[in-house]
């Protein structure tokens, strides 16, 4: 008896592809069982990110607001976030901040390795939903509501704005950390040639917060001087090498304010050999008015340079949760008088659990917590 051909017995090709999907499918499922879904604290730690992104690349009044509920009994709830964007929906320039918002979202997703499912949308916005191996972790609602005018703010001050700058920052990468944990358009400024001071700079980059050159001047007997620091006597070209030495050491910022600087920033003539260079690499400066004989803020405007200066007590002159909780509402209470304030703290614990305590204030206050480059002229 002759045997029948062996490509009778051969699996035809088509049903190989379905073994291998399915041999794939089984493999895809063991995997997942074996990648643990993010811890909660991890959640809530990218939905910060996520309403710092938004509120940063939103335009004026618009806001985020999050509602921390993953926990760890169950992988498959997820934190929610709401973002409004104000104007209308059919305005150009609604739209344009609506994209900024969708880019701002994907960078901080792509970072964290979160994939999104087919977003939905309807008259009442666009639904975004995020995971994680397969896991839920975010739904993100992204809607408009009509542009708020005078009059349908709660006070006159409700267009007040306080930028908060938080310096020093360069030697201690878990005080970064913890200003990242904010949900807030903080500004940090960094000090140059510091262990950790590019990591710190590029990671605030990287989250979407704006960063500062904390530029060393010479003081009166305050504190430790820095090995390297603006001097009264330097000449125009020391001025220059030194300045733009600092600005390699800390990539990428938009702005300078001093680091302590009582004797150098009373120096007309080092302001000035200053502000041209910060004037040519397009930086604002914020005068930290570490003495009331300052002439900085008035040699910056001279030389056409954006500027402005801290006008209300710093935050944390005393280390203590509650002193710096009542030096917090001070300074809310200035923005609001003033219409614009700008505040400078420093990443103590005792500042950011005090920052973490009554920022939420802001909002009922009608004031509105922008960077520090909102509040330069």
């Amino acid at each position: 008896m002759t045997s029948p051909p062996l490509h009778r017995f051969c699996v035809p090709r088509i049903y190989k592809l379905f073994l291998l999907l399915a041999l794939g499918a089984v493999l895809a499922a063991g995997c997942r069982k074996a990648e643990r879904p993010l811890r909660a604290s991890q959640i809530h730690a990218i939905t910060r990110e996520f309403v710092v992104a938004a509120g940063s690349a939103g335009p004026a009044h618009s806001d985020a607001r999050s509602d921390q509920r993953a926990s760890d009994h169950d992988p498959e709830t997820t934190d929610s976030v709401d973002i409004t964007v104000h104007g209308d929906a059919a305005d150009t320039s609604a739209r344009a901040a609506t994209t900024r918002v969708l880019q701002s979202l994907g960078g901080v997703a792509t970072r964290h390795g979160l994939t999104q499912d087919a977003p939905s949308e309807s008259r009442e916005g666009i639904l975004l939903r995020y995971r994680r191996a397969g896991f839920p972790t975010h739904t993100i609602h992204i809607h408009s509501a009509p542009e708020m005018t005078r009059q349908d703010l709660p006070e006159a001050n409700s267009r007040a704005r306080l930028a908060i700058i938080l310096d020093d920052l360069g030697n201690d990468q878990a005080a970064a950390e913890a200003i990242f944990a904010l949900p807030y358009p903080l500004t940090i400024s960094v000090l140059p040639n510091h262990a950790h001071s590019v990591e710190i700079a590029e990671e605030a980059h990287r989250r979407g917060y704006q960063v500062m050159l904390h530029l060393p001047m010479e003081s009166v007997g305050q504190g430790k001087p820095e090995s390297q620091e603006l001097r009264p006597g330097m000449s125009s070209k020391d001025v220059r090498t030194l300045v733009n030495g600092f600005l390699r050491a800390v990539p990428d910022v938009t702005g300078v304010n001093n680091h302590q600087g009582s004797q150098s920033t009373t120096d007309l003539a080092l302001m000035d050999e200053l502000m041209p260079v910060l004037r040519d690499r397009r930086l604002f400066y914020i005068d930290s008015r570490t003495t009331a004989a300052t002439v900085a803020y008035d040699a910056a405007r001279r030389a056409g340079v954006l500027s402005g200066y801290r006008n209300v007590p710093f935050l944390d002159d005393v280390i203590d949760v509650a002193a710096v909780r009542k030096q917090l509402r001070l300074a809310l209470r200035e923005a609001g008088q003033k219409s614009e304030a700008i505040a400078i703290g420093h990443p103590h614990p005792a500042t950011l659990k005090a920052l973490s305590e009554i920022l939420p204030e802001a909002q009922a206050q009608g004031v509105r917590l922008v960077p520090a480059s909102e509040l330069v002229h």
